[in-house]
Protein backbone atom coordinates (compact mmCIF):
# COMPACT_ATOMS: atom_id res chain seq x y z
CA UNK A 1 0.00 0.00 0.00
CA UNK A 2 1.83 3.23 -1.06
CA UNK A 3 0.78 6.72 0.38
CA UNK A 4 -1.56 9.53 -1.08
CA UNK A 5 -0.08 13.13 -0.76
CA UNK A 6 -2.75 15.53 -0.13
CA UNK A 7 -1.66 19.55 0.32
CA UNK A 8 -3.91 22.76 2.14
CA UNK A 9 -5.31 25.66 -0.01
CA UNK A 10 -5.56 28.28 2.77
CA UNK A 11 -8.41 30.29 1.70
CA UNK A 12 -8.58 31.97 4.77
CA UNK A 13 -5.34 34.25 4.13
CA UNK A 14 -1.64 32.99 4.44
CA UNK A 15 1.19 34.34 5.85
CA UNK A 16 4.93 33.78 7.89
CA UNK A 17 3.13 33.32 11.74
CA UNK A 18 0.57 31.09 13.36
CA UNK A 19 -1.56 34.44 13.88
CA UNK A 20 -3.50 36.59 11.87
CA UNK A 21 -4.33 34.02 9.59
CA UNK A 22 -6.96 36.93 8.00
CA UNK A 23 -6.56 40.23 6.61
CA UNK A 24 -8.44 41.72 9.40
CA UNK A 25 -7.57 41.51 12.54
CA UNK A 26 -11.32 41.39 13.88
CA UNK A 27 -11.94 38.58 12.06
CA UNK A 28 -14.06 40.22 9.09
CA UNK A 29 -17.06 41.47 11.07
CA UNK A 30 -16.22 45.17 11.23
CA UNK A 31 -13.80 45.62 8.27
CA UNK A 32 -11.81 48.56 10.10
CA UNK A 33 -8.81 47.37 11.22
CA UNK A 34 -6.07 46.66 8.80
CA UNK A 35 -3.93 43.87 10.65
CA UNK A 36 -0.23 45.39 12.01
CA UNK A 37 1.06 42.59 11.05
CA UNK A 38 3.53 42.24 7.76
CA UNK A 39 3.56 39.16 4.99
CA UNK A 40 -0.24 38.74 5.44
CA UNK A 41 -1.22 37.09 2.17
CA UNK A 42 -4.83 37.29 1.86
CA UNK A 43 -6.38 34.37 -0.36
CA UNK A 44 -6.95 36.28 -3.74
CA UNK A 45 -7.07 33.85 -6.84
CA UNK A 46 -3.73 34.86 -7.65
CA UNK A 47 -2.10 33.40 -5.07
CA UNK A 48 -3.98 30.56 -4.44
CA UNK A 49 -3.37 29.53 -7.73
CA UNK A 50 0.10 29.54 -7.50
CA UNK A 51 -0.08 27.30 -4.39
CA UNK A 52 -2.70 24.78 -6.40
CA UNK A 53 -0.18 24.63 -9.77
CA UNK A 54 2.90 23.78 -7.22
CA UNK A 55 0.97 21.16 -5.26
CA UNK A 56 0.22 20.04 -8.94
CA UNK A 57 3.59 19.85 -10.43
CA UNK A 58 5.24 18.90 -7.04
CA UNK A 59 3.08 15.64 -7.29
CA UNK A 60 0.16 16.23 -4.65
CA UNK A 61 -2.86 14.00 -5.21
CA UNK A 62 -5.21 16.75 -3.68
CA UNK A 63 -5.72 19.74 -1.86
CA UNK A 64 -7.99 20.11 1.04
CA UNK A 65 -9.83 23.50 0.82
CA UNK A 66 -11.92 24.51 4.34
CA UNK A 67 -14.97 25.38 5.04
CA UNK A 68 -16.60 28.49 7.23
CA UNK A 69 -16.94 32.03 8.19
CA UNK A 70 -13.38 33.26 7.49
CA UNK A 71 -12.45 31.52 4.52
CA UNK A 72 -13.80 31.40 0.63
CA UNK A 73 -16.64 29.23 -0.54
CA UNK A 74 -14.69 26.06 -1.21
CA UNK A 75 -16.90 24.98 -4.53
CA UNK A 76 -16.69 28.12 -6.23
CA UNK A 77 -13.05 28.51 -5.04
CA UNK A 78 -11.93 24.73 -6.32
CA UNK A 79 -13.85 25.12 -9.43
CA UNK A 80 -12.48 28.19 -10.31
CA UNK A 81 -8.53 26.87 -9.77
CA UNK A 82 -9.44 24.00 -11.32
CA UNK A 83 -8.95 25.80 -14.90
CA UNK A 84 -5.12 26.65 -13.62
CA UNK A 85 -4.08 23.14 -13.15
CA UNK A 86 -3.80 19.98 -15.17
CA UNK A 87 -4.36 16.61 -12.59
CA UNK A 88 -4.90 17.70 -8.99
CA UNK A 89 -7.93 16.54 -7.02
CA UNK A 90 -9.84 19.09 -5.03
CA UNK A 91 -10.87 17.97 -1.57
CA UNK A 92 -13.68 19.79 -0.74
CA UNK A 93 -14.71 20.42 2.75
CA UNK A 94 -18.70 21.48 2.94
CA UNK A 95 -21.15 21.30 6.05
CA UNK A 96 -24.34 18.57 4.89
CA UNK A 97 -26.74 21.03 7.47
CA UNK A 98 -26.71 23.73 5.32
CA UNK A 99 -27.90 22.62 1.90
CA UNK A 100 -29.97 19.92 0.46
CA UNK A 101 -28.76 16.33 0.01
CA UNK A 102 -30.70 16.36 -3.32
CA UNK A 103 -28.56 19.49 -4.35
CA UNK A 104 -25.49 18.44 -3.02
CA UNK A 105 -25.48 15.56 -5.82
CA UNK A 106 -26.19 17.45 -8.01
CA UNK A 107 -23.26 20.17 -7.59
CA UNK A 108 -20.75 17.06 -6.92
CA UNK A 109 -22.08 15.34 -10.10
CA UNK A 110 -21.62 19.11 -12.42
CA UNK A 111 -18.32 19.56 -10.49
CA UNK A 112 -17.07 15.97 -11.93
CA UNK A 113 -18.08 17.12 -15.26
CA UNK A 114 -16.65 20.19 -15.55
CA UNK A 115 -13.02 19.13 -13.66
CA UNK A 116 -13.03 15.87 -15.66
CA UNK A 117 -13.24 13.86 -12.05
CA UNK A 118 -11.47 16.11 -9.67
CA UNK A 119 -13.46 16.25 -6.82
CA UNK A 120 -13.26 14.50 -3.29
CA UNK A 121 -15.57 15.26 -0.62
CA UNK A 122 -14.91 16.32 2.83
CA UNK A 123 -17.80 15.77 5.35
CA UNK A 124 -17.30 18.21 8.54
CA UNK A 125 -20.45 17.88 10.84
CA UNK A 126 -18.99 20.98 12.54
CA UNK A 127 -18.32 21.39 16.15
CA UNK A 128 -18.53 24.85 17.46
CA UNK A 129 -22.22 25.80 18.16
CA UNK A 130 -21.67 29.53 17.23
CA UNK A 131 -20.64 29.18 13.96
CA UNK A 132 -23.24 26.40 13.42
CA UNK A 133 -26.12 29.22 14.57
CA UNK A 134 -24.23 31.53 12.45
CA UNK A 135 -25.41 29.94 9.18
CA UNK A 136 -28.64 29.03 10.79
CA UNK A 137 -28.49 25.54 12.74
CA UNK A 138 -29.37 25.15 15.85
CA UNK A 139 -29.52 21.07 16.42
CA UNK A 140 -27.02 19.41 18.66
CA UNK A 141 -23.76 17.67 18.93
CA UNK A 142 -25.18 14.07 18.51
CA UNK A 143 -28.12 15.39 15.96
CA UNK A 144 -26.26 16.84 13.61
CA UNK A 145 -24.17 13.42 13.24
CA UNK A 146 -27.41 12.01 12.87
CA UNK A 147 -28.42 14.57 10.25
CA UNK A 148 -25.09 13.55 8.55
CA UNK A 149 -25.68 10.26 8.52
CA UNK A 150 -29.11 10.64 6.32
CA UNK A 151 -27.51 12.98 4.43
CA UNK A 152 -24.83 10.90 3.09
CA UNK A 153 -27.69 8.04 2.49
CA UNK A 154 -29.94 10.45 0.45
CA UNK A 155 -26.53 11.89 -1.73
CA UNK A 156 -25.48 8.33 -2.40
CA UNK A 157 -28.84 7.20 -3.34
CA UNK A 158 -29.75 9.94 -5.71
CA UNK A 159 -26.08 8.84 -7.04
CA UNK A 160 -27.83 5.60 -8.82
CA UNK A 161 -29.37 6.96 -11.31
CA UNK A 162 -33.14 6.48 -10.59
CA UNK A 163 -35.35 8.08 -8.38
CA UNK A 164 -35.05 7.23 -4.74
CA UNK A 165 -37.17 7.74 -1.70
CA UNK A 166 -36.21 8.35 1.32
CA UNK A 167 -38.27 9.34 4.74
CA UNK A 168 -35.94 10.31 7.84
CA UNK A 169 -35.75 12.51 10.59
CA UNK A 170 -34.19 15.21 8.94
CA UNK A 171 -35.06 14.60 5.30
CA UNK A 172 -37.98 13.03 3.38
CA UNK A 173 -36.99 12.85 -0.45
CA UNK A 174 -39.86 11.46 -2.90
CA UNK A 175 -37.75 10.74 -6.20
CA UNK A 176 -34.51 12.18 -5.94
CA UNK A 177 -32.76 12.02 -8.60
CA UNK A 178 -29.73 12.95 -10.34
CA UNK A 179 -30.32 13.09 -14.14
CA UNK A 180 -26.19 12.58 -14.70
CA UNK A 181 -24.83 10.73 -12.10
CA UNK A 182 -21.09 11.75 -11.08
CA UNK A 183 -18.38 9.28 -13.37
CA UNK A 184 -16.24 8.42 -10.79
CA UNK A 185 -18.52 9.04 -7.77
CA UNK A 186 -16.25 11.63 -5.26
CA UNK A 187 -15.18 9.89 -2.53
CA UNK A 188 -16.08 10.86 0.53
CA UNK A 189 -13.69 11.77 3.79
CA UNK A 190 -14.94 11.72 7.10
CA UNK A 191 -13.82 12.68 10.69
CA UNK A 192 -15.18 12.47 14.01
CA UNK A 193 -13.94 11.10 17.24
CA UNK A 194 -17.27 11.31 18.90
CA UNK A 195 -19.04 8.18 20.09
CA UNK A 196 -21.82 9.70 17.84
CA UNK A 197 -19.27 10.33 14.73
CA UNK A 198 -18.06 6.58 15.10
CA UNK A 199 -21.00 4.75 13.31
CA UNK A 200 -21.74 7.66 10.54
CA UNK A 201 -17.73 7.09 9.45
CA UNK A 202 -18.43 3.05 9.31
CA UNK A 203 -21.49 3.18 7.29
CA UNK A 204 -20.09 6.10 5.01
CA UNK A 205 -16.87 6.98 4.83
CA UNK A 206 -14.45 5.73 2.08
CA UNK A 207 -11.63 7.79 4.06
CA UNK A 208 -11.72 8.15 7.64
CA UNK A 209 -9.63 11.74 8.53
CA UNK A 210 -8.05 11.98 12.14
CA UNK A 211 -5.77 14.87 13.29
CA UNK A 212 -2.45 14.12 14.16
CA UNK A 213 -2.40 12.71 17.60
CA UNK A 214 0.74 10.25 18.40
CA UNK A 215 0.92 6.89 17.13
CA UNK A 216 -0.78 4.87 20.05
CA UNK A 217 -3.65 7.64 19.72
CA UNK A 218 -4.03 6.86 16.30
CA UNK A 219 -3.62 3.42 16.18
CA UNK A 220 -6.55 3.33 19.00
CA UNK A 221 -9.10 5.27 16.74
CA UNK A 222 -8.10 2.86 13.32
CA UNK A 223 -8.83 0.10 15.37
CA UNK A 224 -12.66 1.61 16.34
CA UNK A 225 -13.78 2.44 12.97
CA UNK A 226 -12.19 -0.58 11.01
CA UNK A 227 -14.77 -2.47 14.00
CA UNK A 228 -17.73 -0.39 13.35
CA UNK A 229 -17.19 -0.68 9.96
CA UNK A 230 -16.31 -4.35 9.55
CA UNK A 231 -19.56 -4.78 11.58
CA UNK A 232 -21.79 -2.67 8.68
CA UNK A 233 -19.26 -5.13 6.47
CA UNK A 234 -18.06 -2.33 4.76
CA UNK A 235 -14.29 -1.65 4.72
CA UNK A 236 -12.86 2.09 5.55
CA UNK A 237 -9.64 3.51 4.89
CA UNK A 238 -7.56 5.98 6.72
CA UNK A 239 -5.85 9.13 6.52
CA UNK A 240 -4.51 11.82 9.08
CA UNK A 241 -4.14 16.13 8.66
CA UNK A 242 -0.76 17.35 9.42
CA UNK A 243 1.36 20.36 9.35
CA UNK A 244 4.76 20.04 8.53
CA UNK A 245 8.12 21.57 9.05
CA UNK A 246 10.52 20.39 6.77
CA UNK A 247 14.36 21.03 6.89
CA UNK A 248 17.78 20.05 5.20
CA UNK A 249 18.59 19.17 8.75
CA UNK A 250 16.84 18.73 12.09
CA UNK A 251 18.31 22.29 13.40
CA UNK A 252 16.85 24.08 10.86
CA UNK A 253 13.56 22.51 11.04
CA UNK A 254 13.11 22.81 14.91
CA UNK A 255 14.75 26.61 14.62
CA UNK A 256 11.46 27.50 11.99
CA UNK A 257 8.60 26.19 14.52
CA UNK A 258 10.49 28.22 17.58
CA UNK A 259 10.34 31.01 15.41
CA UNK A 260 6.80 30.67 14.65
CA UNK A 261 6.38 29.90 18.63
CA UNK A 262 8.02 33.38 19.48
CA UNK A 263 5.78 35.40 17.15
CA UNK A 264 2.87 34.05 19.93
CA UNK A 265 2.83 36.22 23.22
CA UNK A 266 0.58 35.21 26.01
CA UNK A 267 -1.86 36.92 25.71
CA UNK A 268 -2.65 35.40 22.32
CA UNK A 269 -2.11 31.93 22.83
CA UNK A 270 -4.52 32.27 26.50
CA UNK A 271 -7.82 33.88 24.04
CA UNK A 272 -7.02 31.11 21.30
CA UNK A 273 -7.54 28.70 24.37
CA UNK A 274 -10.31 30.12 25.59
CA UNK A 275 -12.12 30.39 22.44
CA UNK A 276 -10.76 26.55 21.24
CA UNK A 277 -12.21 25.56 24.62
CA UNK A 278 -15.98 26.12 23.40
CA UNK A 279 -15.88 24.01 20.84
CA UNK A 280 -18.08 20.84 21.38
CA UNK A 281 -16.21 18.82 19.21
CA UNK A 282 -14.41 15.72 20.67
CA UNK A 283 -11.51 16.08 18.41
CA UNK A 284 -10.86 19.69 18.98
CA UNK A 285 -10.49 18.31 22.86
CA UNK A 286 -8.00 15.68 21.83
CA UNK A 287 -6.26 18.51 20.25
CA UNK A 288 -6.23 20.94 23.36
CA UNK A 289 -5.66 18.20 25.69
CA UNK A 290 -2.08 17.30 23.41
CA UNK A 291 -0.43 20.38 25.23
CA UNK A 292 -2.84 21.52 27.41
CA UNK A 293 -2.47 25.81 26.91
CA UNK A 294 1.22 25.56 27.56
CA UNK A 295 4.40 25.74 25.80
CA UNK A 296 6.84 23.98 28.33
CA UNK A 297 6.11 20.04 25.99
CA UNK A 298 4.50 20.44 22.72
CA UNK A 299 7.01 17.80 20.94
CA UNK A 300 4.43 15.24 22.32
CA UNK A 301 6.18 12.84 20.46
CA UNK A 302 9.46 11.86 18.80
CA UNK A 303 9.24 14.68 15.95
CA UNK A 304 5.58 15.13 16.25
CA UNK A 305 5.32 19.08 17.46
CA UNK A 306 1.87 20.66 18.74
CA UNK A 307 2.73 24.42 18.58
CA UNK A 308 -0.07 25.07 16.33
CA UNK A 309 -2.44 23.88 18.42
CA UNK A 310 -2.11 26.51 20.49
CA UNK A 311 -3.17 29.33 18.34
CA UNK A 312 -5.12 27.06 15.49
CA UNK A 313 -8.49 25.26 15.93
CA UNK A 314 -8.57 21.98 14.02
CA UNK A 315 -5.08 20.49 13.06
CA UNK A 316 -2.88 21.28 15.93
CA UNK A 317 0.92 19.45 15.37
CA UNK A 318 3.25 19.64 13.02
CA UNK A 319 6.04 16.66 12.18
CA UNK A 320 9.07 18.76 12.35
CA UNK A 321 12.33 17.67 11.56
CA UNK A 322 15.38 16.55 8.51
CA UNK A 323 13.87 14.99 5.31
CA UNK A 324 14.54 12.20 6.71
CA UNK A 325 13.02 12.26 9.79
CA UNK A 326 9.69 13.56 8.48
CA UNK A 327 9.86 10.74 5.84
CA UNK A 328 10.36 8.22 8.66
CA UNK A 329 7.17 9.56 11.06
CA UNK A 330 4.85 9.09 7.85
CA UNK A 331 6.33 6.17 7.10
CA UNK A 332 5.18 4.98 10.91
CA UNK A 333 1.91 6.29 10.75
CA UNK A 334 2.04 4.36 7.25
CA UNK A 335 2.42 1.20 8.84
CA UNK A 336 -0.59 1.54 11.23
CA UNK A 337 -3.39 1.62 8.13
CA UNK A 338 -2.58 5.78 7.21
CA UNK A 339 -2.99 5.50 3.46
CA UNK A 340 -3.44 9.45 3.08
CA UNK A 341 -1.89 12.60 4.48
CA UNK A 342 -3.33 15.92 4.27
CA UNK A 343 -0.92 18.70 4.83
CA UNK A 344 0.04 22.63 5.20
CA UNK A 345 2.32 24.62 6.63
CA UNK A 346 3.21 28.32 6.73
CA UNK A 347 3.63 29.97 4.39
CA UNK A 348 2.18 27.39 2.00
CA UNK A 349 3.46 27.53 -1.15
CA UNK A 350 7.16 27.70 0.71
CA UNK A 351 6.62 24.76 2.97
CA UNK A 352 5.02 22.90 -0.27
CA UNK A 353 7.70 23.05 -2.00
CA UNK A 354 10.42 21.81 1.05
CA UNK A 355 8.11 18.98 1.56
CA UNK A 356 7.89 18.33 -2.18
CA UNK A 357 11.74 18.48 -2.68
CA UNK A 358 12.97 16.86 0.45
CA UNK A 359 10.28 14.50 1.81
CA UNK A 360 8.72 13.44 -1.15
CA UNK A 361 12.14 11.74 -3.05
CA UNK A 362 12.69 10.14 0.61
CA UNK A 363 9.17 8.73 0.32
CA UNK A 364 9.62 7.56 -3.68
CA UNK A 365 12.78 5.85 -2.34
CA UNK A 366 11.15 3.53 -0.13
CA UNK A 367 8.29 2.64 -2.32
CA UNK A 368 6.12 4.49 -0.81
CA UNK A 369 4.52 6.46 -3.63
CA UNK A 370 3.11 4.83 -6.21
CA UNK A 371 5.31 4.30 -9.59
CA UNK A 372 3.68 7.71 -11.46
CA UNK A 373 4.34 9.98 -8.94
CA UNK A 374 6.65 13.10 -9.54
CA UNK A 375 8.51 12.12 -7.03
CA UNK A 376 8.79 8.52 -7.74
CA UNK A 377 10.50 9.22 -11.04
CA UNK A 378 13.30 11.07 -9.36
CA UNK A 379 16.42 9.23 -8.03
CA UNK A 380 16.60 8.62 -4.53
CA UNK A 381 17.98 11.84 -2.65
CA UNK A 382 17.78 14.37 -5.49
CA UNK A 383 16.04 17.30 -5.21
CA UNK A 384 12.82 17.84 -7.89
CA UNK A 385 13.90 21.99 -8.47
CA UNK A 386 17.07 23.19 -8.12
CA UNK A 387 17.24 25.46 -4.93
CA UNK A 388 19.44 27.17 -2.36
CA UNK A 389 20.42 29.78 0.02
CA UNK A 390 16.94 28.83 2.43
Amino acid sequence: MTVHLHWFLPTGGDGRTLVDRHAYTDGGIKRSRITPVSGVRPPDIDYLAQIARAADQLGFEAVLTPTGTWCEDAWLTTVALSQHTQRLKFLVAFRPGFISPVLAAQMAATYQRITRGRLLLNVVTGGDPTEQKRFGDHLGHDERYARTDEFLSVVRGVWGGKPFDFAGAHYQVEGGLVALPPDPQPEIFFGGSSPAAGPVAARNADVYLTWGEPPEQVKQKIDWIRGLAEAEGRTVRFGIRLHTISRDSSKEAWATANRLLDDLDEETVAGAQQALGRSESVGQQRMLALHGGSRDKLQIYPGLWAGVGLVRGGAGTALVGSHAEVADLVEEYHSLGIEHFVLSGYPHLEEAYWFGEGVMPELAARGLLPPDSRAASVPAGAPLLLSGGR
